[in-house]
């Protein structure tokens, strides 16, 4: 039985036009991305700005054609779609942007924003039947009553309530899978929970498959406790597996440093100074990435056959590892008081 949405060794290289006429710089920005998801599965996808979650995000709602491989949507790759297909597709994988705000057209009110979408794919008969389903969209995202902001404007709401507006876009048109692309990033630290809650609701209650991209690991823990972890660095997968088996034992040695980073709520802890274990915190351009393993230049635990030979994504214990050397990495502990 088929995946949901699997890509097959993507790639996505842009080029960077040079100065009068020399030639275009190609930037790699996914190298060779072997992921699948299934049906009414929640994954987190995280990294550092610049590794190619967006970039990810944007190849599976079809609005970058990779420049190598195959992206399969029920089976069928998206590409070599009839119309009726590729209809089908789109309407199955939705995208919740980070900007709220550049998202919706400050033109049109809720209840156009919300309205034309099922309207023109004939998802309602008549204008009645559209008003109705746009109020019960506004219920299940929790812009309750809904009367009070049908004919209000973007500029009119708070951060929090477009992106509600935003999440009932996304569900209007039924989809299978929605990608939300740092959708608390931009709203104030309170409101997150709210909106993480909401995403989580309208996965159990709808059975929408979320893939939830993000550089906030505390986020991703809450919304992918029951679901899966990807972690990506300079546009390759690094690890993958069940959120609590990466959590608990990271072995590729990014994640050991990403997690090392993250604050210890507690003071006693947090005053003991930590060294990151790492050799270098710059990361490398990814227009001119390092040969080898990405992360050599910045791993302790680096040798020859990192910078010469990239490592193959393969199973080690209960998660799936990109690094030569996995046996050697210590395994990972928080930070204890001394």
């Amino acid at each position: 039985m088929s995946s949901l949405l699997e890509l097959r060794n993507i790639s996505m290289i842009f080029e960077q036009k040079s100065e009068l006429f020399g030639k275009p710089t190609p930037i790699p920005a996914m190298t060779d991305i072997q992921l699948s998801f299934e049906p009414g599965e929640i994954v987190a996808l995280v990294g550092e700005s610049g590794c190619g979650k967006t970039t990810l995000g944007k190849v599976v709602t079809g609005l970058h054609k990779p420049t190598r491989g195959q992206l399969l949507f029920q089976g069928k790759d998206i590409w070599k779609m009839n119309k009726g297909e590729f209809s089908e597709y789109r309407q199955g994988v939705q995208l919740v942007q980070q900007d709220s705000y550049a998202a919706l057209n400050p033109m049109r009110t809720i209840f156009q924003s919300l309205s034309d979408p099922i309207m023109q794919q004939k998802l309602v008969n008549s204008r009645k039947e559209a008003y109705d389903r746009v109020c019960e969209l506004l219920n299940t995202v929790g812009l309750t009553p809904p009367e009070q902001f049908l004919d209000k404007y973007p500029h009119q709401m708070s951060g929090g309530q477009r992106q509600r507006v935003l999440m009932a876009r996304a569900i209007s048109l039924r989809p299978k899978l929605i990608v939300a692309d740092e959708p608390v990033s931009m709203i104030d630290v309170s409101l997150r929970m709210a909106i993480l809650q909401l995403m989580s609701t309208l996965n159990k209650k709808l059975g929408i498959a979320f893939i939830y991209i993000t550089h906030d690991l505390a986020t991703a823990r809450y919304i992918a406790q029951h679901g899966r972890m990807v972690v990506m660095y300079l546009g390759k997968i690094v690890e993958q597996g069940s959120l609590h088996d990466v959590l608990a034992a990271p072995k590729h040695p990014y994640l050991q440093a990403l997690l090392s980073a993250v604050p210890v709520p507690n003071p006693r802890i947090a005053k003991v100074k930590r060294e990151l274990p790492l050799k270098s915190l710059d990361m490398p351009s990814i227009s001119n990435p390092p040969p080898g393993c990405a992360f050599h230049p910045r791993c302790l635990y680096a040798d020859l056959t990192c910078e010469q030979i990239a490592p193959s994504l393969l199973p080690t214990g209960r998660t799936i590892v990109s690094c030569h050397h996995v046996e050697k990495v210590p395994k990972w502990t928080i930070a204890t008081e001394k």
